[in-house]
């Protein structure tokens, strides 16, 4: 029971922090203004990755 809650609330997280990378990447997000990954797109790809990533995470979390 505490594995599932852990996978979810990890899952929650990472994809919350992969939507904040995909609106840096993509400069929708300009926030922290000195963040170097604000228009770099390939942080925008890290962000899909982390996101699917925490996808998945909460995908098994209700298996």
């Amino acid at each position: 029971m505490h594995a599932r809650r852990f996978l979810l609330v990890a899952g929650l997280f990472a994809t919350a922090i992969g939507l904040l990378w995909i609106g840096q990447g993509t400069g929708t997000v300009a926030w922290p203004r000195s963040s170097f990954m604000v228009d770099q797109l390939q942080w925008a790809g890290y962000g899909a990755a982390m996101a699917g990533f925490g996808l998945v995470l909460i995908w098994q979390s209700n298996q």
